[in-house]
């Protein structure tokens, strides 16, 4: 059996073996972290994410491309040991990322899938998916051609309360669903600094941003309109510009209706509001539902209304990035409200939306697929 010595000594030896077979795994773990770059800081999200991203070890964050020098020095303030490029191209080729978030003017979001599809890069973008239907059609194809994931990053993916409502009310709990009204709105935009006015510049432009208010929140509302209903029927949408002097050249205002064969949604965006505004209600034959991003409560009939606890998320399913590098490192489908054929139905809803408001009339979905060049 050996002496008391040599028994010690080989259980010395095995600890040690063991621990270096957890610090190997250790390494590869570490290791094994997901390549994330970002391609601009135009987009007013992209500062708290900067700031979150080396907090995250599943992602090893390879720096930033931005031309604009202002926001580069301002992005230096919360990474100053970054690495910075002034091209994305450059930068990417330099960096190797293999997810790229990009804070980009709603209508470079083709140009940016264009030249990361060939090479493998998934792409995440802020709402909406692009500034145009054609460009979300494009996109798509380039994502099924090229095997890669494009999510569309909203700040209500990743709440518990709109989670737990489209469990609730998918489940009966309120009957048949017939009636969505949502409300979508804040103060507006406004060129307070650097980060701030160049935010301002692109969402202001019709061109950039694909419309005003209409967009900006009106994406919103398109996509809680096709988790829940799917794709109207007609669609029908009014706008005002009423603080000319602050946007000349976008409405501030905007309401849709979408008509379904046996629903409705109701939905109004605006950047003239008091205080800020992310409400949904859902309306069965039963009851109704209504969510915020703290709480969700349910009424039935006549009765109280009556709060509906919500589960804390696990860490994967609460953040954009991590859920992103779940998905890919999993090979595993993009879900819910930030996959890519929903997304490209909500933009298909805001096309119809604008030419609507142009028109003054009703614009029957689905519209014709953009021809390819």
């Amino acid at each position: 059996m050996g002496t008391v010595h040599e028994i010690l000594s080989r259980s010395m030896a095995f600890r040690i073996s063991l621990l270096s077979l957890s610090l190997v795994a250790a390494g590869d773990s570490i290791g094994a972290a997901t390549r994330v770059g970002f391609i601009g800081l135009r987009h007013g999200h992209s500062w708290r994410q900067l700031g979150e991203i080396s907090e995250i070890p599943e992602a090893e964050f390879v720096g930033v491309a931005e031309s604009i020098p202002g926001l580069v020095d301002e992005a230096k303030k919360v990474q100053p040991d970054a690495y910075y490029d002034t091209d994305y191209r450059s930068f990417v080729k330099a960096r190797n990322p293999e997810i790229v978030w990009a804070f980009v003017e709603n209508n470079r979001h083709l140009e940016i899938v264009e030249f990361l599809a060939p090479l493998g890069i998934h792409v995440i973008f802020e709402k909406p998916l692009a500034g145009s239907f054609a460009d979300a059609v494009r996109i798509r194809e380039l994502a099924r051609q090229h095997d890669i994931r494009v999510m569309t990053n909203y700040q209500m993916a990743w709440w518990p309360s709109n989670h737990e409502l489209h469990r609730q009310a998918a489940s009966g709990k309120i009957g048949k669903v017939w009636r969505l009204h949502g409300v979508v709105g804040n103060g507006g935009p406004a060129p307070r600094d650097l980060r701030r006015k160049v935010f301002f510049n692109w969402l202001t432009d019709p061109a950039a941003n694909g419309a005003g208010a209409l967009v900006d929140f009106g994406i919103y509302s398109a996509i809680w309109a096709v988790w829940h209903l799917g794709l109207p029927e007609l669609v029908y949408a009014a706008v005002n510009q009423l603080q000319p002097d602050r946007f000349p050249k976008v409405e501030d205002n905007a309401v849709m209706v979408l008509s379904y064969p046996n629903g409705v949604g109701i939905f109004e965006g605006s950047w003239d509001l008091p205080r800020g505004f992310q409400q949904l209600e859902v309306f069965g034959f039963q009851g109704s539902l209504s969510m915020d991003r703290d709480s969700l409560t349910h009424r039935e009939g006549r009765k109280a209304t009556a709060r509906i606890e919500t589960a804390k998320p696990d860490p994967t399913s609460s953040h954009p990035i991590r859920y992103m590098i779940d998905r890919v490192s999993r090979d595993k489908p993009l879900e819910h409200i930030v996959a890519l054929d929903i997304n490209v139905d909500a933009v298909q809803i805001l096309e119809a939306a604008k030419q609507s408001a142009r028109e003054h009339k009703a614009i029957s979905l689905p519209l014709a697929l953009p021809a390819v060049d």
